[in-house]
């Protein structure tokens, strides 16, 4: 992964919810690196928009290190919350 030694298929697994760390990432906390490195679009190929849907919380958005990707993310989960549950 980015600065440490771990495994990629690690990173996927948490992502996914199918393993609880990598490294001393959490589901929350590696998500949200994910979304501070990559474009929007990079992060749809990786994660499907249902599990998204489930990542993407108010404290995750929160957290986000710059107010504009807080307010991107924000919009995005609105969106996703209308084309994912209907």
């Amino acid at each position: 992964m980015w600065d440490y030694n771990i495994e990629p298929e690690h990173c996927l697994e948490v992502l996914e919810g199918k393993r609880e760390k990598a490294g001393h990432y959490t589901e929350a906390t590696l998500f949200r690196k994910l979304l501070e490195s990559y474009r929007w679009f990079t992060v749809l190929k990786i994660i499907p928009p249902e599990r998204i849907l489930q990542l993407l919380t108010d404290d995750v958005i929160s957290t986000l290190r710059f107010k504009s990707l807080s307010e991107r993310y924000a919009f995005i989960r609105k969106e996703l919350q209308r084309t994912v549950q209907s």
